[in-house]
C-alpha cells in the first residue's frame, strides 16, 4: 500500500491544528529565567524562557506587551501565561505569551523599583532641584478627583487655617489608565496659564493597585518639569509613591498637605501678639534706660557750667605741653651726647688721626697706600703724606729690614 506524502507545510498545520486543540496548551503557567529579551521596532517582545534543562521560545505581541506594569530583563525569574502553539513557517512550536509576573514580588512592585531606581539616576529625585514652598500662597491649585473625600478635607483644612487663599480645584480621575494623562495635563495646564503658586496633588488612601497612577513616569516627569512648587499628598502615612519622591514636598495624607501648604492664622494672630507685647516691652526698657542716660547727663557739671569743662581741658592741655616739651628737651640731650660719642670714636680711627702722632702715609702715582715694600721698584716716584703737608720722592732702594736686628736684606 502506498503512504500518501505530506507537505512540510501540511505537517506543520497538522501537529499545529493537535496543539491547539489540547485544552491544558491552551492555558499554560510556565514558570523560568528569562533570556535574550528582545522588543522589536513592530512593539511585539521576544525572548527565550529557560531553566537549568531546557528552553523554550516565546512571544509576546504588542496588544499584550503593552499591560506590562515592569519592564522585563534578561535574567528575571518569571512565570509566564499563555499557550502553545506551532508557528507553521519555521516548524517550530513557542509560547504566545500573554502576560508575565516576576518571581517573589508582584509586578507593580517590580515595576516601582524599577522606575525608582531609574529616576533617581537621573537625578529627579535630588534636593537640589526641590522648590521650596511658598510661607503664605495666595491660590492653590489642588489637583485631584472631586468626587473623593479627600479634596474636600483639604479644602475644609485651608479655609479653617488660612482663609485668606484662594482655592482652584483642577478635577482628575486619580485611578485608572485615564488617570496618569489627566494629571500631567492639569499640572501642565495650571503652569501654563499660571493658576496658583502652590499645587497640591494626590488622593487618599487604597491598595497600590489604586495608586498605582502616582507611580507612573509620565506623571512624575510632569511634576519634576513643574515651575510651581508640588506638594504630593498620595494615601496613608505608610504609603510611598514616585510622585512623592520627585516632588518639592510630601504629605502623609490630603490632609497633612493642606497643614503643610499655609500657616494657622490662629497661630500667627498669637504670635503676632506676643510679638507685639514683646516690642512693647522692649522699647520700655530702651525708653527707660535712655531717660536714666538723661538724667545722669543732666547732673553731670560739664552740663551745668561748660567752662569749667574747657578750663579742665586747657589746663590738661598744658601739662601735656609741658610733658611734650620736657621729652623732646631729653630726647635732644641724649642724641647730643651720642652724637658726640660717636664722632671721638670716629676722629679716633680715622688715618689723620695716626699723622699726627709722627707717622706718614705713602701713596704710589695712582694714590694707592703702600702697604708692602714688595710693590716698589727702584726708581718709583711715591708721594708722602704727613700730618702737615706732603713731599714727593724717588725710590732708591728697596729691602726688608728683619726685626730688632737692624739688619737689611734686599729684596
Amino acid at each position: 500500500m502506498e503512504r500518501q506524502a505530506l507537505s512540510v507545510t501540511e505537517l506543520n498545520n497538522r501537529i499545529k491544528g493537535l496543539l491547539d486543540r489540547d485544552p491544558m496548551l491552551a492555558d499554560v503557567c510556565v514558570r523560568g529565567e528569562l533570556s535574550n529579551y528582545k522588543i522589536y521596532p513592530s512593539g511585539h517582545h521576544y525572548f527565550t524562557l529557560k531553566d537549568s534543562e531546557s528552553s523554550l521560545r516565546c512571544v509576546m505581541f504588542k496588544s499584550s506587551a503593552m499591560k506590562l506594569r515592569f519592564r522585563p530583563e534578561s535574567g528575571m525569574g518569571v512565570t509566564a501565561f499563555g499557550r502553545v502553539s506551532v508557528f507553521p513557517r519555521d516548524g517550530a512550536y513557542q509560547l504566545y505569551c500573554t502576560a508575565l509576573q516576576p518571581e517573589g514580588a508582584g509586578d507593580l512592585q517590580v515595576a516601582f523599583e524599577q522606575l525608582k531606581a531609574k529616576l533617581a539616576e537621573e537625578g529627579l529625585f535630588d534636593r537640589s532641584h526641590k522648590k521650596p514652598l511658598p510661607p503664605f500662597p495666595e491660590k492653590i491649585a489642588i489637583i485631584t478627583s472631586s468626587a473623593g473625600a479627600a479634596v474636600h478635607d483639604m479644602i475644609r483644612i485651608l479655609g479653617h487655617r488660612w482663609p485668606m487663599t484662594k482655592v482652584v480645584l483642577l478635577p482628575v480621575r486619580v485611578q485608572g489608565v485615564e488617570a496618569p494623562p489627566e494629571i500631567v495635563g492639569a499640572i501642565r495646564y495650571a503652569n501654563e496659564f499660571c493658576v496658583a503658586d502652590l499645587i497640591i496633588t494626590g488622593r487618599g488612601g487604597g491598595s497600590i493597585e489604586d495608586l498605582w497612577a502616582f507611580n507612573d513616569e509620565r506623571v512624575a516627569r510632569a511634576i519634576y518639569a513643574s515651575e510651581i512648587p508640588v506638594i504630593s499628598a498620595v494615601g496613608h502615612e505608610p504609603d510611598v509613591t514616585i510622585s512623592d519622591y520627585v516632588a518639592d514636598a510630601r504629605a502623609s495624607t490630603p490632609s497633612n498637605a493642606a497643614e503643610i501648604a499655609v500657616p494657622d492664622w490662629h497661630e500667627m494672630h498669637d504670635t503676632l501678639d506676643s510679638l507685639d507685647i514683646r516690642s512693647r516691652q522692649a522699647m520700655q526698657k530702651k525708653l527707660t534706660q535712655l531717660r536714666q542716660q538723661l538724667d545722669s547727663c543732666a547732673e553731670k557739671r560739664v552740663l551745668r557750667d561748660p567752662g569749667v569743662y574747657i578750663d579742665n581741658r586747657r589746663m590738661e592741655l598744658d601739662h601735656m605741653r609741658d610733658r611734650l616739651a620736657a621729652s623732646a628737651e631729653r630726647t635732644v640731650s641724649a642724641d647730643r651726647r651720642e652724637f658726640v660719642r660717636l664722632a671721638a670714636a670716629l676722629d679716633a680711627l680715622s688715618p689723620l688721626r695716626v699723622l699726627t702722632r709722627g707717622y706718614s702715609i705713602a701713596q704710589d702715582k695712582e694714590g694707592r697706600s703702600v702697604r708692602s715694600a714688595e710693590s716698589l721698584k727702584l726708581g718709583d716716584t711715591l708721594h708722602l703724606r704727613f700730618a702737615e703737608g706732603a713731599a714727593d720722592c724717588k725710590v732708591e732702594s728697596v729691602y726688608k729690614e728683619k726685626e730688632h736686628g737692624g739688619e737689611k736684606a734686599e729684596l
